[in-house]
């Protein structure tokens, strides 16, 4: 199983990015599917989730109104479009998959991608 992120990059304060999560051994339409981020010298946190179908999709305060997660069965994709940048986001993101509905704890989560590198400057 591998998921792996990608579409970091640095950007200026106002800034848009689309990340995205590849699966592969993993069938991603089986899993919710979450995007969490850890910035340095401090916890991972969780960012994003979206349920199996689509149907509910849940945000963290800090990134409500600015983020989108979305995804794509059929591709066996995830993606987090992050429009309105701030240098607060600057952080690496991990994508991450998850058999419970509407999990947003790390714990919870099943399986791990490597993380994308997001730096916002000011």
């Amino acid at each position: 199983v591998q998921l792996q992120a990608s579409g970091g990059g640095l950007v200026q304060a106002g800034g848009s990015l689309r990340l995205s999560c590849t699966a592969s051994g993993l069938t991603v339409r089986t899993y919710d599917m979450a995007w969490f981020r850890q910035a340095p010298g401090k916890e991972r946190e969780f960012v994003s989730t979206i349920t199996w179908s689509s149907a509910d999709t849940i945000y963290s305060d800090s990134v409500k109104g600015r983020f989108t997660i979305s995804r794509d069965n059929a591709k066996n994709m995830v993606y987090l479009q992050m429009n309105s940048l701030k240098p607060e986001d600057t952080a690496v993101y991990y994508c991450a998959a998850s058999v419970s509905y509407r999990a947003t704890q790390p714990r919870a989560m099943n399986h791990w991608g490597k993380g994308t590198q997001v730096t916002v400057s000011s």
